[in-house]
């Protein structure tokens, strides 16, 4: 019989391989489990619990929903102002300064559309005049409406009523 058969050298390859990967001691972690994880905490890092955190989504990388009628209501209302920048992503639409149609004072726009649910609570309008002021809230209100009611026509004429 011989002693080295291919098997035997086999597992002594893997065993061989499994020694030297130990043959480098690991630094001593001196601290307690209790002050790395208030370090992680402070850093702003969530402390992972096991190796399966690994594979799970960060909520920093959530992305967010938007109803779309909200979307589109959103820039046929305020269709006078430029488009700055559009984030589909967050749910964020930033225009430029403009005039409606009709008006004297120039606007500009931050909307946020926060939620795929066709609700007042989706939409939040932030309107801003030329000198850096913030608009009245009645102003600031009558443009959620005619958004809200903009985005609930083109509900209804996709559902074909």
């Amino acid at each position: 019989m011989a002693i080295f058969t291919p098997r035997f050298l086999v597992l002594a390859a893997a065993a061989l391989a499994l020694t030297a990967c130990g043959s480098r001691q690991a630094p001593v972690e001196t601290r307690s489990p209790q002050d790395i994880i208030d370090a992680e905490r402070q850093q702003g890092a969530r402390p992972r619990s096991s190796i399966w955190d690994v594979f799970r989504r960060n909520s920093d990388e959530q992305v967010t929903q938007v109803n779309r009628y909200i979307w589109q209501a959103s820039t046929d209302v305020l269709n006078f102002l430029p488009v700055d920048s559009v984030d589909p992503f967050t749910g964020v639409i930033v225009t430029g300064f403009g005039t409606p149609p009709g008006g004297g004072r120039a606007y500009r726009a931050t909307i946020y559309v926060s939620d795929p649910a066709l609700d007042a609570r989706s939409l939040r309008v932030a309107l801003q005049t030329r000198d850096g002021r913030p608009v009245a809230t009645s102003t600031q209100r009558a443009v959620e409406d005619a958004i809200l009611a903009r985005a609930r026509q083109l509900r209804q004429r996709d559902a074909g009523f």
